[in-house]
């Protein structure tokens, strides 16, 4: 399906709604519309990332791309549908802080890989453990822009463990960026550089986890 996906790819940088969404119609009648998400849709998605990371993508690409992937994994895989509900329960913050691009991209992206997830939006570190609890989150994913924001990772990370509570936590951000080193200080367990790493590192702790509840 390679040769698919690097043709939604380019559709996709190019904000072909129409064409992007020929590529996933025409694969899905061969194939179950999961298989068509996590081989042809989530690798473009990596791929567009990486792009970006790489100096060779706009930021607005990055973003429409996303926004256009979770518009037509909506369509290919309704909400109600089977292969949306074996997924873990998934949120998605901002720590203290006002930029919001960098989650609304992330989440565009978790989305569209067809990943059911929380938006708790801006939030403090006291509103999140409530939040977390009340929603029996089971990874949590936290973005930040400025460095007194991502030290509040580790209050957070912090009073999960004090209360037991079996949570995954991804950070991302710029201080994350600029020290690579951080997201172990703050307790986190995975630091990722763009939606794309998201992904990734959330599949992988997928294959991990015991199914244990928080």
């Amino acid at each position: 399906m390679k040769k698919y996906s690097e043709i939604l790819e380019q559709a996709l940088l190019s904000l072909d709604r129409t064409g992007a969404w020929e590529v996933l119609e025409e694969n899905a009648k061969d194939h179950p519309a999961i298989r068509v998400i996590e081989q042809i849709l989530v690798p473009a998605m990596e791929r567009i990332g990486e792009g970006w990371e790489q100096g060779r993508i706009a930021l607005s690409q990055v973003y429409m791309s996303g926004r256009i992937c979770e518009e037509l994994a909506d369509r290919l895989l309704p909400a109600e549908a089977a292969e949306r509900k074996n997924r873990p329960r998934m949120a998605i913050c901002v720590l203290e802080d006002y930029h919001l691009l960098g989650k609304r991209i992330v989440y565009a992206a978790l989305r569209a890989a067809a990943y059911e997830l929380k938006d708790y939006g801006r939030v403090t570190a006291d509103e999140l453990l409530s939040l977390v609890r009340e929603d029996c989150i089971e990874i949590l994913l936290i973005s930040v822009l400025m460095l007194p924001s991502a030290l509040q990772v580790k209050k957070v990370t912090e009073k999960f463990r004090e209360k037991g509570m079996n949570i995954r936590v991804i950070v991302g951000g710029a201080p994350f960026l600029f020290d690579r080193e951080l997201w172990k200080t703050v307790g986190a367990d995975a630091m990722g550089k763009n939606a794309g790493d998201a992904l990734q590192l959330i599949s992988e702790m997928r294959g991990n986890m015991t199914g244990d509840a928080p």
